[in-house]
């Protein structure tokens, strides 16, 4: 072009159209058969797609929760590598007789990959469905492939949920035994423990220092009983000694003596008496339960028990002496009684003595139950003392135990719900995977896009032509106008003679 500064109009446009027809034609043309040559020749390869939707489990995750808590990505993940593993494909391959022709040159590995690349997973996203599509020569038998690999997908679901339900149910199993074979063998540590320290045990604290206080008080009755009867004692003493002194001085008082004195009371029937009266004020303050008053019931028992053996005795020495002594025997006796003081044989003195006696025989058995009490409070303290060191001693022992017994209850709770888990999907109650869309025979092949390569064949035709026409006038140096001789020469142009065409006869 010898001036590119030069502005065309349409007519312009059209004698270089005119003038440069046959470089536009034959590119279009050449471009646009060479298109539909390989839309002939090329094979025609069909491809059929099957959608398979995720459906949730069918009873609520509320109630039974799931083991499979995976993401539907990396299951599909991981079911898309077994099914298109080597061993399933040769299956398939098998089964439907795929590729028969092409084994004839290709290796088995070959075919295998051959496969692979016709086969295609896509996920939708998080729409909670995926498709699977094949691509074949044959659309009936690239339908029945399509089909074939979504129910391979279905069944390897299921196999594979239900597998590992299985596997997480026996790895509890497994963990729960081992774990209750611990937790008793320490049950029976902590039971040998609390059986060896019985009564200073911790939770025992509490009721030793009650008992402890119950015995200091008991302890502190029993003293204050032993110093009250010692002294009765020392008054019934003083007055024994008092009337040795006046029978001494007046002998003539013995009638009158004997005539004050009340029939004389066994000892043992005062002190029972006695008993009673302070069981009657214990029962009075206290529950029949209070250690004092199962103290003087069982006192009471015991004699009540001894004076009717007693009784007992006395009249079967009466008997025997009655019948066995013989008179010179009587007499002697009657003689030893005789020379007795009268000072002895005095109502008064005897009814003194009797009571002396029953305040002795009340301040040992005071003094036996003291020891008793004591050793009971030295028992009760030494538990007490006891139970810091037992305490710390069950909470090393407790410890491990109470760990393992939280263990098992955790493991037997997950072990339920896995079972549970294990049914739900043994009765495919959980999620799975369910054809919605099943391949269908497909009528147009997908390969090639015949209207796509027809459109990119017109469009590539149309340019390679403009686009050589274009080349072919910028290469072009002649001169077509006054304004082009002008514009190279610098000379002015005075006419212009048009182009003088002959006219058809």
């Amino acid at each position: 072009m010898i001036n590119p500064e030069k502005s065309f109009n349409i007519h312009e446009y059209i004698e270089i159209f005119l003038r440069q027809k046959w470089y536009i034609i034959i590119p279009f043309v050449i471009v646009l058969a060479a298109a539909s040559i390989f839309v002939i020749v090329s094979p025609k390869l069909y491809s059929a797609t099957a959608t398979i939707l995720v459906t949730p489990q069918k009873v609520p995750e509320a109630y039974i929760k799931p083991t499979v808590t995976s993401k539907i990505e990396d299951r599909l993940q991981s079911i898309r590598q077994e099914v298109m593993s080597r061993t399933r494909l040769e299956q398939v391959i098998s089964e439907l007789k795929l590729y028969s022709s092409e084994a004839k040159s290709l290796s088995r590995e070959e075919i295998i990959s051959l496969i692979k690349k016709n086969i295609r997973v896509e996920l939708k996203g998080k729409e909670g469905y995926f498709s699977i599509s094949y691509t074949g020569e044959d659309p009936r038998v690239v339908t029945t492939v399509t089909n074939k690999l979504a129910s391979l997908f279905i069944e390897e679901n299921l196999k594979l949920r239900e597998q590992q339900a299985q596997g997480t149910s026996e790895f509890l199993s497994v963990e729960l035994n081992a774990t209750k074979a611990k937790l008793e063998e320490q049950e029976k540590e902590v039971t040998n423990f609390k059986r060896k320290f019985s009564g200073e045990l911790p939770e025992q604290l509490q009721a030793n220092l009650k008992v402890l206080d119950q015995l200091q008080l008991l302890y502190q009755r029993i003293g204050e009983g032993i110093r009250s009867a010692q002294d009765r004692k020392l008054v019934i003493q003083k007055q024994i000694s008092d009337t040795e002194l006046l029978l001494a001085s007046s002998p003539n008082i013995k009638d009158g003596l004997t005539s004050m004195v009340t029939p004389l009371k066994d000892p043992q029937v005062v002190q029972l008496e006695q008993l009673k009266n302070q069981l009657a004020d214990y029962q009075a303050k206290y529950t029949e339960k209070h250690p004092d008053i199962v103290m003087v019931k069982k006192r009471i028992e015991e004699l009540e028990a001894k004076i009717e053996k007693d009784k007992v005795g006395r009249k079967s020495e009466e008997t025997i002496t009655g019948s066995e002594l013989s008179a010179p025997q009587k007499e002697i006796k009657k003689g030893k009684k005789e020379d007795k003081s009268e000072l002895k044989l005095n109502p008064r003195y005897k009814e003194m003595e009797a009571q002396l006696i029953a305040i002795e025989l009340e301040i040992e058995r005071l003094k036996e139950e003291e020891g008793k009490v004591k050793e009971q409070i030295n028992k009760y303290r030494g538990r007490i003392e006891n139970t810091p060191t037992r305490e710390q001693a069950l909470t090393i022992v407790s410890r491990d135990y109470l760990n393992t017994k939280e263990t098992f209850q955790v493991l037997s709770k997950k072990f339920q719900e896995s079972q549970q888990a294990e049914n739900l999907e043994r009765r495919q109650k959980g999620e799975q995977f369910r054809v919605v869309d099943p391949a269908r025979i497909p009528e147009i092949p997908s390969s090639p896009d015949i209207p796509k390569i027809l459109l990119f064949g017109l469009a590539l035709g149309i340019g390679s032509g403009f686009g050589l026409a274009f080349f072919r006038e910028q290469m072009d140096h002649s001169f077509r106008d006054a304004e082009d001789l002008e514009a190279t020469l610098g000379f002015k142009v005075l006419t212009n003679i048009p182009k003088i065409e002959k006219k058809a006869a």
